[in-house]
């Protein structure tokens, strides 16, 4: 069973406490939405959250252990997609898949271009997609991954309403077998309010 806890963040910016005490816990099969204003520090979060950034006090625990302690196998749990979707604008979509999943067949990675939207874009070299296609290249990944833990910075950017639908029911199926979901989102989701819970970020208190 996955767990990944927050224990009394504090990050601090440019001189401005973005969160302090902040503390949660998220187990196996949660759905969880950070929220908040620009600037809030959601972002941040979520890079404290994979291991990317460190907090100015506190901790993040995985499997009940220090993050710093458990760092090569907390990422093996994870799937990290951040702002920029992180591909090669050289290779094709379907190169770049086989790059990140070398364990999965050709099938299986056309396969999930499909289901991101992109059939029939398989051999473009990404730099000849549009915004919204290079972001479902990065976002087929949900169809290969066999992390428990997935962490999406704003995964909906430049993405039409079907695919937000398609990107919200593969969610959906990863949280009903077990797997974690946190994400930052400005779109609304085709979801119902009591599926996900909400982590609210704002400059004068952390609430949950």
């Amino acid at each position: 069973m996955g767990i990944l806890e927050a224990r009394e963040l504090l990050c601090e910016r440019d001189d401005r406490i973005l969160f302090s005490g902040l503390s949660f816990r998220v187990k196996a099969g949660e759905w969880v939405q950070i929220t908040g204003g620009n600037g809030a520090g959601k972002t941040t979060l979520l890079r404290l959250l994979t291991g990317l950034a460190r907090p100015d006090a506190g901790e993040v625990y995985w499997q009940e252990q220090p993050l710093r302690n458990v760092r090569d196998s907390y990422h093996q749990d994870l799937l990290w997609i951040g702002h920029q979707p992180g591909i090669k604008t050289r290779l094709s979509a379907l190169e770049n898949l086989r790059f990140f999943h070398q364990d999965g067949d050709v099938a299986q990675c056309l396969e999930a271009l499909a289901q991101a939207g992109l059939a029939g874009y398989e051999d473009i070299p990404v730099n000849q997609l549009s915004a919204g296609q290079q972001r479902r290249v990065a976002l087929a990944r949900l169809w290969l991954t066999r992390a428990k833990l997935w962490i999406l910075d704003e995964p909906f950017t430049a993405i039409d309403v079907n695919g937000v639908e398609r990107l919200t029911q593969r969610m959906a199926h990863h949280t009903d077998q077990g797997g974690i979901v946190i994400l930052t989102t400005h779109q609304p989701m085709n979801v119902d309010t009591d599926r996900i819970r909400r982590i609210a970020l704002t400059s004068e208190r952390v609430g949950q």
